[in-house]
């Protein structure tokens, strides 16, 4: 059963229960002081002005304006009162109901907040610990083994015979780096059970050009990240093979600018604030470009079509991404 529908002239019924206008009362006080010193006026007019001879008081006309003027003019003044109060009423009973509606909006944006707080804390939290396993992997790998000067390396020579050098350094007896492991190493480690990106990490660090750019990469990221940039939220447009060939060979500008695929404004306006504002941040920006610009001079000859591709999506080409066009590289 449904009960009385409320008056929607007297009641305004509202989640916050807040802007219910009471009904006004049909006489108040300020119609009663008028009615009063009408009657009273009326009584003084009437004995004073109707009773003696009306000739002697400059006739019927006279007599009336006398009369009711000073009336119309008290409940004119009567009404402008009762006007000026309802208006001051509703002034603040309007007041009181934008009140009413900013904190409900502001308690229910809490409430919403708070319903995805844990979910954006726990990948946070996943991040963090990410970063954290990476950073470890880098200090515990970022080391080199070299052979002292003074001791002597065997190396195999055709006749079966062993030869005696000096001076021979740990990565001109280290096997070449495979492009597949130089590819995910580039990309870092997906989580901290990744282990095979971990293995691909280890592997890369023992190559001391490789072990540069992975140093100034993972830098870049770590400034990004104190941004909320991340490059897995990035979506940049992939560029074809040629293009990234050409950037390798040298070309700069216009016809590179396929390049710069990032199209996320926020990331780009907090990174070109960043660039100006943090000299540390820039620094390390143009490092990671220079070391960059490096490595694909050298991996564009030796790289296919595919491992080019396989390049563009990794956390560190994405990186480049940004920070070149930010640093105008495809203007």
């Amino acid at each position: 059963m449904s009960g009385p529908k409320p008056d929607p002239e007297t009641e305004r019924p509202t989640s916050l229960g807040i802007y219910d206008r009471p009904k006004t009362p049909s006489v108040t006080e300020i119609e009663i002081v008028a009615l009063v010193l009408s009657l009273i006026w009326l009584v003084v007019s009437v004995v004073f002005l109707v009773l003696p001879d009306r000739g002697q008081n400059g006739g019927i006309i006279v007599t009336f304006l006398a009369v009711f003027m000073p009336v119309a003019m008290i409940w004119v003044a009567a009404t402008a009162m009762r006007a000026s109060r309802v208006m001051r009423e509703e002034s603040e009973r309007l007041q009181t109901a934008i009140d009413a509606i900013r904190q409900a909006y502001v308690a229910q944006q809490q409430r919403a907040s708070s319903t995805y707080e844990p979910a954006v804390a726990k990948k946070l939290d996943e991040i963090a610990a990410a970063t954290r396993k990476t950073e470890d992997a880098l200090a515990t790998f970022s080391t080199k083994r070299t052979v002292p000067a003074s001791a002597p390396v065997q190396s195999s020579v055709p006749g079966g015979q062993t030869a005696l050098e000096l001076g021979t350094s740990a990565e001109e007896i280290t096997p070449p780096l495979s492009t597949g492991v130089f590819i995910r190493a580039l990309n870092f480690p997906e989580t901290e059970d990744d282990i095979e990106g971990f293995n691909a990490l280890r592997v890369a660090l023992k190559d001391r050009k490789t072990a540069k750019l992975i140093q100034a990469s993972q830098d870049v990221l770590t400034l990004l990240s104190q941004e909320g940039i991340y490059m897995d939220d990035l979506r940049p447009d992939m560029a074809r093979p040629e293009t990234w060939r050409q950037f390798a060979q040298g070309t700069r500008g216009r016809s590179v600018a396929a390049l710069g695929g990032v199209r996320d404004r926020s990331s780009l306006a907090l990174t070109a604030a960043r660039m100006k504002q943090d000299p540390i941040f820039r620094d390390a920006a143009h490092h990671f470009l220079r070391r960059f610009d490096k490595m694909m001079a050298e991996f564009e000859p030796v790289a296919s079509d595919a491992d080019l591709s396989a390049l563009g999506e990794t956390r560190t080409a994405r990186a480049f991404m940004l920070l070149g066009r930010v640093a105008g590289t495809f203007d």
